[in-house]
């Protein structure tokens, strides 16, 4: 526990220094929904480790393959240091006290997600983790998002070249890797090729449209019906009179209610496929009620990448979902 509290104080000084000439925070490493944990090796081994795992493991909804929300992996305290304390999203485990559980930003390196659990023994750190682990898993993810929207605001495409989000009045931050596949000035269909590994012959797709708002207690148990009539329009298969994009009927697809721009939504989750044909895979859709202008703006991301985990694919989606602006 010695050992943690003097690296914390040293990442406090070091962390104050920040914005003069003589120290500037490293840039962080680390792939996406990946946490490192420091804590000892028998409590990783233990029920706390148990505990963790099994919160950041649930599965990530929709997905064809079982992928966990968040990975992660373990290192002792003794070994928490040089190029090991810039990792990107940080939980620190540890014992003292008193209970305690707060989030810092930008300890070490920038951007960066640092968390502290301590317990005054293992069944108090335990106590504690599983009061806040929704939080804890909802500032990584969260900060994953800006992470991501960041990186791509670097090498965005000019949205004023497409019909449909003038006329919607939408805007997005997204990459310059998508391109045109429909623009209709109703309906948007952008499509990145995949380029590494066996998904190289797969795509990212996004979708953006907008619907008249007929009646809004029914806005969430139309979604799926809209995405089929949308899909049977819009998506075709090599044989546009029999195969297009429908909802996987074996799969039921999860709907919640959230936020985005500020305005109500409904996030779903679920698979897709084509009727009479092979392809699938997984898609996010998000159902936005504008009430100003009567009518839901609709954003779909989905992902055609055979033989591949997909869980990077659609989190990339759902940050270019979540930077969503509208007039």
């Amino acid at each position: 526990m010695k050992k943690i509290i003097v690296i914390f104080s040293i990442a406090l000084f070091f962390n104050s220094c920040v914005g003069t000439d003589k120290f500037v925070l490293r840039t962080s490493l680390g792939k996406v929904n990946k946490v490192m944990v420091v804590t000892k090796a028998s409590d990783w081994t233990g029920d706390l480790g148990t505990a963790i795992r099994n919160s950041f493991g649930e599965l990530v909804v929709g997905l064809p393959q079982p992928e966990p929300m968040l990975s992660v992996s373990q290192i002792g305290p003794n070994a928490f240091g040089g190029m090991m304390n810039i990792s990107r999203n940080i939980l620190i485990i540890g014992e003292g006290e008193k209970e305690d559980f707060y989030i810092k930003k930008n300890v070490y390196a920038q951007p960066q997600t640092v968390i502290y659990v301590y317990g005054t023994d293992d069944a108090s750190i335990i106590k504690v983790f599983n009061e806040y682990k929704k939080e804890i898993i909802s500032a990584y993810i969260s900060s994953d998002i800006l992470m991501t929207q960041n990186i791509f605001k670097a090498k965005q495409l000019e949205l004023s070249q497409f019909k449909t989000l003038q006329e919607i009045g939408v805007s997005f931050t997204i990459p310059k890797e998508y391109k045109t596949v429909d623009d209709t000035g109703e309906f948007l269909w952008l499509r990145q090729h995949l380029k590494s590994g066996i998904a190289k012959t797969g795509s990212n797709n996004i979708l953006v449209y907008a619907i008249p708002l007929e009646e809004e207690l029914e806005v969430s148990e139309n979604i799926i019906a809209v995405r089929n009539r949308i899909g049977k329009k819009h998506i075709p298969g090599s044989d546009p009179e029999t195969m297009y994009m429908i909802t996987e009927e074996a799969y039921t697809p999860h709907t919640s209610e959230t936020f985005l721009d500020g305005k109500k939504a409904f996030e779903t989750r679920g698979k897709w496929e084509v009727k009479n044909d092979f392809m699938a895979g997984p898609f996010i859709n998000y159902s936005v009620v504008d009430k100003a202008r009567n009518r839901i703006v609709v954003f779909e991301g989905f992902t055609y990448a055979p033989s591949v985990n997909k869980r990077a694919f659609i989190f990339e989606l759902e940050a270019i979902a979540k930077s969503m602006k509208i007039q």
